[in-house]
């Protein structure tokens, strides 16, 4: 037990607290009095640090049998399926499952299930990887789960899975002829989203991306007031609870997809600094046990950690900036969310867990180019 904590990766988690923190100060500074999104993200946090402690002293090995993932596979399809039917609506929605106490997003457990898929079968097939069969078939994986989403309709959800295979599949060893295939492929599945699967308010805010200032008080609400908050926030910021773009509620959902520019608007570009900071190590503490790992699974599971993070990061961040459309993409670790925190932590444990009982007589050469 004491050689388990001893190889806790205690930069990881020093890295995670001012994020975490970060974000429940947000919460608690704009709440006006009503703390309900700081209280129970409090017990989000707190259970999930749990998880990922419990998760890291688990030998995970186990997750390499086949049928095993194929059952969590099918479970986590079944979860996406159930919400056309029993989905609770939010914010047009139906990506939650009404439990009473709790509601659970199944497509947040879904992308962890997703990552540990593609890397057991992009590990066992690494070396006929640049037979196009298994581009197909591994797409295929992430189509289905991405296709559930979009009926809720969940456009973010959507990116993200597509995200997860198209990263796993180019530092799977893809050759740059069947590169050019997955291009046009992708070019093909943009034109029949935008033509059959987007709704009209989904198209709006493309193109109120493409045309940010041509209707400010509609669909480009939400975009203008973040770029306005993140803007005001300058050098310094306004100061913890002065933001007032966040304050007087002139930024919606400033808890969950907008929390980046209520964050920027109190602390400024150097708040800003420090949180790409944390942000960075915890990438590199993620991506360290890609280098390290013992077979092709832990190294592709890492690497696919580090895709959904990064991802997820970058599309946030750039839609609260103006650089991106709005997706409904929260960012990871601060913004306000049960079942995408308890997610993350349980791949960040399972990924601890990996690192602590790798064998050096496992390893395998490396793959990931």
């Amino acid at each position: 037990m004491l050689g388990i904590l001893r190889k806790t990766d205690y930069t990881l988690i020093l890295s995670l607290i001012p994020l975490l923190v970060t974000g429940l100060i947000t919460m608690k500074a704009l709440g006006g009095g009503n703390d309900y999104f700081f209280d129970r993200q409090l017990v989000w946090v707190g259970a999930s640090f749990a998880i990922f402690l419990l998760a890291g002293m688990i030998d995970w090995s186990f997750l390499k049998n086949g049928a095993l993932l194929a059952s969590l596979y099918l479970l986590g399809v079944i979860g996406l399926a159930t919400l056309l039917i029993l989905g609770k609506t939010v914010r047009g929605a139906a990506s939650w499952i009404d439990f009473s106490f709790f509601s659970l997003e199944p497509a947040e457990p879904m992308k962890i299930i997703l990552i540990l898929v593609l890397a057991k079968y992009f590990a066992r097939r690494h070396v006929a990887i640049a037979n196009i069969r298994h581009i197909l078939v591994s797409g295929a994986y992430a189509f289905i789960p991405a296709a559930l989403v979009l009926f809720q309709p969940d456009l973010g959800s959507a990116i993200i899975f597509a995200f997860i295979w198209l990263g796993m599949v180019l530092v799977s060893g893809i050759s740059k002829k069947h590169l050019f295939f997955v291009f046009l492929v992708g070019v093909l599945i943009l034109i029949m989203g935008w033509q059959f699967a987007l709704h009209d308010y989904q198209k709006a805010r493309i193109m109120t991306f493409i045309y940010p200032l041509a209707d400010v008080r509609g669909a480009g609400y939400n975009a203008y007031q973040s770029m306005l908050a993140v803007g005001s926030g300058q050098i310094l910021g306004r100061g913890i609870g002065f933001g007032t773009q966040s304050r007087l509620s002139f930024l919606p959902e400033h808890e969950t997809d907008f929390i980046f520019a209520a964050f920027a608007e109190e602390w400024g570009f150097v708040g800003v600094l420090f949180l790409f900071l944390f942000f960075g190590i915890v990438l590199w503490r993620v991506l360290k046990v890609s280098f390290i790992g013992g077979s092709n699974f832990e190294r592709l599971f890492s690497m696919g950690l580090v895709i959904l993070i990064f991802t997820q990061i970058f599309i946030n961040i750039g839609m609260n900036i103006g650089l991106l459309p709005i997706t409904g993409i929260t960012l990871p670790f601060m913004s306000y969310g049960g079942s995408a925190l308890f997610s993350l932590f349980i791949g960040l444990g399972i990924l601890e867990g990996m690192a602590k009982f790798m064998r050096l007589s496992d390893r395998e050469p490396y793959i990931v180019g």
